[in-house]
């Protein structure tokens, strides 16, 4: 048997690739249940299951479109269908290495081949057929009816054969194999997940079928009219009833139009005709140019607000619904997002549909990525070796055919980290001449040759700046004339903030850097959703699986886990965060409204105004502001609406006039607050004449125990603390990338997250209780000498603290390291019936010293469960920056309220963050019975140094001498019935 699963050429008697078209010729879908039985070598089940009269009663009934290892079925050992999620049989998850040996383009013996069977049957009168398949995961061999079709590779990829069928009953016969040649074109940071996981279709095809069709329809902004002209390789008429279009396919026609784009994305609806069939067209003018160095779309700079969106359902992988991909544009619509990089394979073709009806910008990558050709420094990279030249055209065909015709498509990208190759030159010539109106993006080839931007992923904020000034080192390896010519490109920000865990951070200021400067065009933050799948234990508790789950090696770990929505498509705090950067309008507020208009092309005449006045959390005030149309890049100035008091909030919003698809009139698409002013205190006076204490201490309405000076008992209320709290639950963030900003491990090992505790003083005097001592890790030298000043204050208690950094946290003498901290603060122990937490700062979600712009100011209430955020890996989450005012509520007990002079951050949780470190599922972390209260001067940011820069200094916790001061007291009629502005689940 020839071994094609291991050849280097793309696939055998297969039909040329074509425009994917909506089209009134007969189709029959093949998708359905279909009979599978999976086999542990590439030789399947053997040539038996060809014959018609072959008994397949016996196998496993299997849904196609899906992918094996999500479901049930026989297993190789035998016995029951049952999944085998968790296992090497099941899903498995690589970030850049193979999960096969590096001998390209060998595969291992073992390897699980799923043969399929079908019956069906086809009407009288079908005629000549094709068969389609969408996507097949990675290589299959097809049979009809006993007759070999031919075999493909390119597992995101389309392939045709022509099949002749007859009327009445037929047999399908498909072989699929886990691993093949195509394996190594295929490291795409991703779920292995063999399978027919996508459509299956026979299409008819009479007299006169039109096989493909190119749209040029093109848009010159200076005039306003638009050129059309759609090729065809038959005689056909195009009609366009709108604009009064009816000429012969190949003639051309000059026209004034409304250009599409993704904020109106306008397309005239029409056809392609012959006599034997007929396809739909969805026209959308629109012209992409680069014009010194400046990324211009219908005569205006265009800068993404993108995300990375990779295909995944926690349930089907990469196995989507229409529905769901119209969830998934909404979303992305709903935050700001305008455009969609469709890493790393071009997606199913109904998202591209989709695309060009909502409205989004789409850069459409090539099936390609030799990542893990690092682990032999690059030796035999396929794009290097002339043996793989065929095979990567082929990918490149059957990407840039099927989805020439979609106006949502921008720009073409070559591959994903595949280093760099003679055969690049070859596709790039290929997709110039054969699309000539969209740009080429190829991302990793230091010298950007065979690319039109220049584009780098994850770059530091200094470096993104000085790329935008033009003034970023050269690449190594390059020649001063590449070097001259990358320099005159646009830059492409491909991936950044890399939203895994709790992040990203620095989001807002990432964008401020993209729009100071005009050859910065964009970003794309990585990535769009949390690859995590469902799954139960053998107890039947639920959990969501990712790498780490999996007993296979080698693993990418928890890194498909790095979305901006979780795997079940909630959004992440993330995603507020990243709508508030990409808000295509400005909106300040100060002693006058500034609005300013950062849209692509489109004015705000779609956009109503509206203000709202609140006061102690309530809406006291509101109405329209009537703003006339802001041109593009302009801006409108207005007098505030009222007078707002000192205490009182005033939020400006720009909402949608209409219902759109992606959203209902009175969405919010930008919103600015101006805010009242902090109530800033000078430091407590020194405390003088002052004794030991050697008792239980009394304070105004305050208990403190003498032994160690913690607070016991406000009013009524029992409590404990405070203690200087110094660690946080590390963040994904926190333990960086292969040792690089592993922050955590330092951590760690310096102990930060086993603190003791020493009182030093206790000494009490007249309306004063001053506490002193030092907190310090068993073992090492470094700690923190605090101290704190407590003074009545009408019915509470103000509280100053200062806390002093002592011993080596710099340069340490052993291993000389640098021990960053996460938090600086004070930690409470307050009853577990505390039930609510009411309080006024940023909100509702949670909210961090480099990521709360998205979040407003106003009174917020919350149950303290609801606080915490459902991270699939626990990990530090639910702290709430810009805090004046927090009341902690119970049903039975005294209200608890800490006010701020100015501000403070919180976090409320009934675990330890000690128990949430630990933690690896969120179903560990188990009520104490009593709710831990951190009131912090400071934590430390998130960042996204998981895969990422390491966090600017500017969002750490300085290791210096530091003061602040807080109030607490209790409460007999705390505040209730509040409703916030806006819950935690809307934008």
């Amino acid at each position: 048997m020839t071994r094609y699963w291991e050849s280097t050429l793309p696939g055998s008697a297969r039909r040329p690739p074509r425009a994917d078209a909506l089209s009134d010729a007969a189709s029959l879908s093949l998708n359905g249940t279909w009979r599978f039985r999976l086999a542990p070598t590439a030789e399947g089940t053997g040539e038996g299951f060809l014959e018609a009269e072959f008994d397949d009663s016996d196998w496993d009934a299997m849904p196609v479109p899906s992918h094996w290892v999500l479901q049930q079925f026989t297993p190789l050992a035998g016995g029951p269908a049952r999944s085998m999620i968790g296992t090497a049989e099941g899903p498995l998850y690589t970030n850049t290495a193979y999960p096969i040996p590096l001998d390209p383009p060998r595969v291992p013996t073992a390897n699980p081949t799923g043969d399929y069977r079908l019956r069906f049957q086809v009407p009288a009168g079908f005629g000549a057929a094709v068969l389609r398949f969408r996507g097949v995961d990675s290589c299959a061999r097809v049979w009809l009816n006993g007759t070999e079709l031919g075999w493909s590779m390119g597992s995101r990829l389309p392939f045709e054969f022509d099949a002749p069928v007859g009327e009445g009953s037929n047999l399908l016969c498909v072989r699929v194999h886990r691993w093949s040649a195509g394996t190594y074109l295929e490291d795409q940071d991703m779920w292995w997940l063999p399978g027919i996981f996508r459509d299956v279709e026979l299409i008819s095809r009479p007299d006169a079928a039109i096989d493909d069709h190119f749209v040029h329809a093109d848009y010159d902004a200076a005039t306003g009219l638009g050129t059309l002209r759609v090729e065809a390789p038959v005689s056909a008429v195009v009609e366009i009833p709108e604009l009064g279009l009816h000429l012969p396919a190949g003639e051309t026609a000059v026209l004034p139009v409304d250009p599409w784009s993704a904020e109106s994305p306008r397309l005239y609806r029409g056809t392609l005709c012959t006599s034997g069939e007929t396809i739909s067209l969805a026209v959308g003018f629109r012209r992409v140019e680069i014009t010194d160095g400046v990324l211009i779309v219908n005569g205006h700079p265009l800068k993404f607000r993108g995300v990375n969106r990779h295909e995944h359902h926690p349930d089907t992988g990469r196995t989507l619904d229409r529905e769901t991909m119209v969830r998934d544009i909404v979303m992305m619509k709903q935050a700001n997002i305008d455009s969609v990089r469709t890493s790393h394979y071009p997606p199913h073709p109904e998202f591209l549909r989709l695309c060009d009806e909502y409205g989004l910008w789409v850069i459409v990558e090539c099936d390609l990525e030799t990542h893990g050709f690092i682990y032999a420094g690059w030796q035999g990279n396929p794009p290097a070796e002339p043996a793989w030249r065929d095979a990567l055209l082929d990918r490149l065909r059957r990407t840039v055919e099927p989805n020439k015709n979609r106006p949502s498509v921008v720009i073409w990208s070559l591959a994903n980290e595949s280093w760099t190759g003679e055969t690049f030159d070859a596709m790039e010539q290929w997709v110039r001449e054969r699309d000539p109106s969209r740009p080429v993006l190829y991302e990793r080839d230091p010298s950007y040759r065979n690319s039109d931007f220049y584009s780098t992923m994850y770059p530091a904020l200094e470096l993104l700046e000085q790329v935008g000034l033009g003034a970023e080192p050269t690449p190594e390896a390059i020649t001063p004339a590449e070097d001259e010519r990358r320099r005159k490109l646009p830059y492409l920000l491909i991936e950044y903030a890399h939203a895994m865990g709790n992040g990203p951070g620095s989001l807002l200021d990432y964008r401020r850097i993209i729009e100071a400067h005009e050859r910065l065009c964009g970003g794309f933050v990585w990535e769009w959703i949390d690859h995590g799948f469902n799954a139960e234990r053998q107890d039947g508790t639920s959990f969501i699986l990712h790498g780490e789950d999996v007993a296979y090696q080698p693993s990418g770990g928890r890194f498909n886990l790095d979305g901006l929505l979780f795997s079940d498509r909630t959004a992440t705090p993330g995603l507020v965060e990243l709508a508030k950067s990409y808000a295509p309008l400005e909106i300040l507020v100060d002693t006058e409204i500034t609005v300013v208009n950062k849209r692509h092309g489109a004015t705000t005449a779609d956009l109503d105004f509206s203000w709202t006045l609140e006061s102690d959390g309530m809406a006291v005030a509101g109405g329209r502001l009537q703003v006339a149309p802001i041109a593009v890049g302009g801006r409108a100035v207005l007098p505030l609406p009222i007078d707002v008091p000192p205490a009182a909030v005033l939020t400006v919003e720009a909402i949608l006039g209409q219902d759109q698809p992606w959203a209902t009139a009175g969405h919010v698409v930008a919103w600015g607050q101006l805010l009242p002013a902090s109530d800033a205190l000078e430091p407590l006076r020194p405390p003088y004449g002052g004794r030991a204490a050697t008792h239980r201490i009394s304070l105004g309405p305050a208990e403190f125990d003498a032994t160690n000076g913690r607070l016991v008992r406000l009013g009524d209320l029992e409590l404990d603390g405070p203690w200087l709290d110094l660690h946080r639950a590390p963040t994904e963030n926190d333990h960086g990338q292969g040792g690089l900003n592993d922050l955590a491990s330092v951590w760690a090992a310096t102990g930060l997250n086993r603190m003791l505790h020493r009182t030093d003083e206790v000494e009490e005097g007249s309306g004063w209780l001053r506490v002193a001592g030092r907190t310090a890790p068993a073992g090492h030298p470094h700690g923190v000498a605090w101290s704190m000043l407590w003074r009545a204050s009408g019915t509470g208690l103000e509280l100053e603290v200062t806390a002093d950094f002592v011993g080596p946290w710099h340069d340490t003498p052993y291993l000389h390291r640098d021990i960053l901290v996460p938090r600086l603060g004070l930690l409470f122990l307050l009853p577990g019936e505390f039930e609510q937490a009411s309080w006024f700062g940023r909100g509702p979600g949670e909210t961090y010293v480099d990521s709360w712009e998205g979040s407003r100011i106003g009174w917020f209430d919350s149950p303290i469960d609801a606080l915490q955020v459902p991270y699939a890996v626990p990990q530090e989450n639910g702290n709430h920056v810009q805090t004046r005012s927090l009341e902690m509520r119970a049903t039975s007990l005294p209200a608890l309220r800490f006010d701020g002079h100015p501000e403070f951050a919180f976090t409320a949780r009934r675990w330890t963050s000690l128990d949430l470190e630990r933690a690896t599922k969120p179903d560990q972390l188990q009520d104490t019975g009593q709710v831990w209260l951190n009131i912090d001067h400071a934590q430390q940011g998130i960042g996204s140094a998981s895969v990422g820069p390491a966090l600017p200094e500017r969002y750490r916790v300085p290791r210096k001498r530091t003061t602040w001061r807080v109030g607490l007291s209790t409460v007999s009629r705390p505040r209730s019935g509040m409703t916030p502005t806006r819950t935690s689940s809307e934008l």
